[in-house]
């Protein structure tokens, strides 16, 4: 639920389950339009910079994507001992792309999202987040990403980005034990999968359904990492791992240390910080 507020001077996300709001004050709203799978919204905000909201969700902003793009990409990629074929399924706004293509070792990513026009709006828009779609090594493919992983041929990837949405309405299907299922049939051997997972304090039901359904899926171990997210609800967010058939025990932390490009959030400290779960945390998960 979502509104703009104050004579069109704020923007306003309602979190009914959390009781909780979160408000950004705006300019202008840039853009808004009705695609087939989803209404989105651009505006310009006083100190977050451009914002992308669909279905009344705030999807990012410039000020604070960095955060998420970064710690759904590096993490899962340090943890694979040798990622070359990497498939991100969503990702529309194309920041978890740049990041992902910022690894040398990484010889092809296939993009697969579903709605056109969050790329087109976001070249528009957040122009820095498609600065690495003419890279050679990375193909845009606009269709549906659960049938794309079902036809992907064994084996195939290296590691699977499921950059998604919340678990409704497009994106429901790609939370459920069957995608994952698909996934761990078309990863390689030592292949990984890595999906946003909601607020802990908020989403315990949807972490705790995607572990069980992970493993469920024939993934032999799961690991949730913890970050910021100022935008989304509680501020606090993560994304979690599951490993084809390895115990998910560490990363090349060497690597890491010596990464040949710049971050802004994401270090060796941080993904070992980022592993380290509160007490509630993994009880609930596996009750």
């Amino acid at each position: 639920m979502s509104e703009v507020m104050s004579g069109g001077k704020w923007f306003t996300e309602v979190c009914e389950e959390g009781g909780s709001a979160f408000s950004l004050q705006i300019r202008a709203k840039l853009h808004e339009e009705q695609t087939p799978f989803q209404k989105i919204e651009i505006y310009e905000t006083t100190h977050f910079g451009n914002l992308m909201i669909i279905d009344g969700f705030i999807m990012l902003s410039q000020r604070d994507n960095f955060l998420y793009h970064e710690m759904i990409a590096h993490p899962v990629l340090f943890t694979h001992p040798d990622p070359k074929r990497v498939l991100i399924v969503g990702g529309g706004d194309c920041g978890t792309l740049r990041e992902v293509l910022k690894h040398p070792g990484v010889e092809k990513v296939d993009q697969v999202e579903i709605d056109e026009r969050v790329t087109r709006l976001a070249e528009q828009f957040f122009p820095e987040l498609t600065e690495a779609n003419d890279d050679p090594r990375a193909h845009l493919h606009f269709e549906d990403g659960i049938r794309w992983v079902a036809d992907a041929a064994y084996g195939y990837y290296d590691v699977i980005i499921i950059d998604s949405t919340d678990p409704i309405g497009p994106a429901e299907g790609l939370f459920t034990q069957a995608f994952y299922s698909d996934c761990r049939r078309a990863l390689g051997e030592g292949g990984l999968i890595v999906q946003q997972s909601e607020s802990p304090l908020l989403h315990m039901n949807i972490l705790k359904d995607m572990h069980h359904a992970m493993r469920g899926a024939g993934f032999l171990d799961t690991a949730t990492l913890f970050f910021p997210q100022p935008v989304y609800p509680t501020g606090w967010w993560t994304v979690t791992m599951a490993c084809k058939d390895n115990v998910i025990s560490g990363f090349r932390k060497r690597d890491a240390d010596d990464r040949p490009f710049t971050t802004r959030y994401y270090n060796a400290a941080v993904h070992r910080g980022a592993l380290a779960a509160p007490e509630f945390f993994y009880p609930r998960i596996f009750e």
